[in-house]
């Protein structure tokens, strides 16, 4: 371990963060991110997360955007807030988190794993900024994720 962290969980931070920052910049919905740039390409920023992370990331996010062909939606929760809003380094925590308890709980990649947590009710959850799901500690939401509703 280099840092705080074990390497796996600090690169999937990354692409997390990267992931909700391509939404915010296009005005998508995560999963649709998610699902443009593929499971293959995910796993290739996975596998080398900390090259990228030296790298600007507008310059990363601008390039994933061309290369899959990621258009411009409608879906705005920054401008939609009315409240604080997170950064995109703590959505990206949020959902590490997640990922990394549902994979270790179901014994399955985080690539698999990430791809289903996006597409995911709970992920929608998360986007709204207007509620303070984001805000609920990792063992809630990975039990809220499990149940597979909120009560």
């Amino acid at each position: 371990m280099n840092g705080r962290e074990e390497k796996d969980s600090n690169d999937l931070f990354f692409l997390c963060s990267l992931i909700e920052y391509i939404g915010r910049k296009t005005k998508n919905h995560r999963n649709v991110v998610v699902n443009a740039i593929g499971k293959e390409r995910l796993q290739h920023f996975l596998d080398l997360a900390d090259v990228y992370h030296s790298e600007n990331i507008d310059k990363i996010s601008s390039e994933l955007i061309e290369k899959h062909n990621i258009e411009d939606g409608y879906f705005d929760n920054i401008s939609d807030a009315k409240y604080s809003i997170p950064t995109h380094w703590d959505i990206g925590k949020v959902y590490k988190r997640l990922i990394i308890d549902v994979a270790g709980f179901q014994n399955r990649n985080y690539i698999d794993v990430l791809s289903e947590v996006y597409n995911s009710w709970l992920s929608r959850k998360i986007e709204d900024f207007n509620s303070s799901i984001y805000y609920e500690s990792p063992p809630c939401l990975f039990e809220l994720y499990k149940k597979g509703e909120i009560d």
